[in-house]
């Protein structure tokens, strides 16, 4: 059992992991770069055109999608792009031809090739849109090289060191880590949050958010497409992007809520969390695990090797978390059960509150007493001035155009030499519940203290999100 335990793992992950273009990387405070040149070497050796100029590191359909939105907005240009993966190198440069602008240098031919892009290229931001494992390495390299603004994919860390490194190093060099959550500019979360603002909901009081997404077949695509015949051996075809390649491994590995930032992003804006609040402690329990092994049997047979694989993480993974200003809010994680798309979002108050499933709006004074009103009608009065003034610049972008919006922000504040919208300190403290929840869960759902990784600063720190 365990040797086909070992090689799942090799085929489904690390072997998977260099052909999506990286490779697992050790902790990241082990991390050293080879980087030697100073940026004003390579601001000396450039030319400056006026233009903010961006790399990315990893090229995948996530890359692409940023890409898109860098160059649908004037003033930007793409100075160099890195993976080690030839065949979304290729589908990258050709993407960024379709916009008739200058081809970027490439940089390639090892794991570590993102140090030699950082050492040689001046950036005004650098977008990491890797493997996970590789989100902390890569971004601690960026921010020592002296890159002013690093965007970090979701989740922006694994572990609670890793968070602390994102924390230290943003501190010690200046530079400002932005985590790239789209789900904060979702039209209806934003709608939701300027609601909040405006006192509709009265004093918080509850938060509840997830991530429930079927990523059963995304976790069995490793570079090939199945076409799944009951009872039999699962055939394959060649597809473009395997998520697979890295992803899976988590779900062998591990078992806590190893994706939490798309539902606690939102609610920690509604609840000023780091800014003048802060989650306090954490409780976590998890399900057995069920929906891998019997996804594999309908599809594959009892008899397939995957079978006798054994998978960690908990169909359903349920955390609860206390704040410093008295709130409570529950965080869910189900990818492996049979389910319709949803991030559970509820926003309660002692006036009222929202609840995403159902479209759900309520408002005493205001709502008829005991009655849901329809979330639509409130949303078109309270929508965010963000989309407002950019719903048709946004309306092609991926994600309901809330990638467009979250690139415009992202962009505005390097422009006007800004603070990250959603900083080292958010990024740590969302991701950091990824490592909370499984210390609680190996402890059978004990409390966890949370970090302060603000270091006492939240009290005074300002909001200053989508003002």
């Amino acid at each position: 059992m365990e040797k086909t335990r070992r090689t799942f793992i090799k085929k489904m992950t690390t072997a998977g992991i260099a052909a999506a273009g990286l490779s697992i990387a050790g902790n990241a405070s082990a991390v050293e770069t080879s980087i030697t040149e100073t940026q004003q070497k390579k601001k000396a050796a450039g030319k400056d055109d006026g233009k903010l100029r961006f790399g990315f590191i990893g090229t995948g359909s996530r890359c692409q999608e940023h890409i898109n939105n860098v160059l649908a907005i004037s003033g930007n240009k793409i100075v160099a792009i890195c993976d080690i993966q030839k065949g979304p190198l290729e589908r990258t440069l050709k993407h960024i031809a379709k916009f008739n602008v200058p081809e970027p240098k490439i940089y390639t031919g090892s794991e570590r090739a993102f140090e030699q892009m950082l050492n040689n290229e001046e950036f005004d931001c650098v977008i990491i849109a890797s493997p996970w494992e590789w989100h902390v390495p890569m971004s601690v390299a960026a921010m020592k090289a002296g890159v002013p603004y690093v965007g970090v994919e979701v989740s922006a860390a694994n572990t609670l060191e890793e968070c602390w490194d994102l924390v230290n190093v943003s501190e010690t060099t200046g530079s400002h880590l932005n985590i790239m959550e789209n789900v904060c500019y979702r039209r209806d979360v934003m709608a939701s949050l300027r609601m909040v603002r405006e006192g509709l909901f009265g004093e918080l009081l509850h938060g509840e958010c997830g991530y429930e997404h079927d990523l059963r077949d995304v976790k069995f695509n490793d570079g090939t497409q199945y076409n799944y015949k009951k009872g039999g051996e699962l055939r394959m075809g060649p597809t473009a992007y395997a998520e697979a390649q890295w992803r899976t491994q988590h779900s062998v590995m591990r078992n806590g809520d190893i994706y939490p930032t798309h539902g606690i992003g939102p609610v920690a804006h509604c609840m000023d969390i780091n800014r003048g609040n802060r989650f306090l402690s954490l409780t976590s329990m998890a399900t057995q695990s069920r929906g891998l092994h019997k996804f594999i049997v309908d599809n594959g047979g009892e008899n397939h090797p995957l079978a006798k694989v054994r998978f960690n993480l908990g169909d359903i993974v349920t955390s609860m978390i206390k704040c410093a200003n008295g709130q409570t809010i529950i965080v869910t994680h189900d990818t492996n059960s049979p389910r319709p798309y949803s991030l559970g979002f509820r926003i309660q108050g002692t006036e009222g509150l929202w609840m995403n499933d159902g479209d759900h709006v309520y408002v005493q004074g205001k709502s008829k007493p005991h009655l849901w009103d329809d979330s639509e009608e409130w949303f078109k009065k309270y929508d965010h001035k963000l989309w407002s003034t950019l719903e048709a610049q946004a309306k092609e972008a991926g994600h309901g155009g809330m990638d467009f919006i979250m690139m415009y922000d992202l962009i505005d504040c390097i422009k006007n030499k800004k603070p990250a919208p959603m900083d080292c300190y958010d990024a740590a403290a969302w991701s950091a519940i990824s490592g909370l929840s499984e210390m609680s869960i190996a402890r059978g759902g004990a409390l966890v203290d949370f970090p302060d990784f603000t270091r006492g600063q939240w009290i005074h720190r300002k909001q200053e999100f989508a003002l």
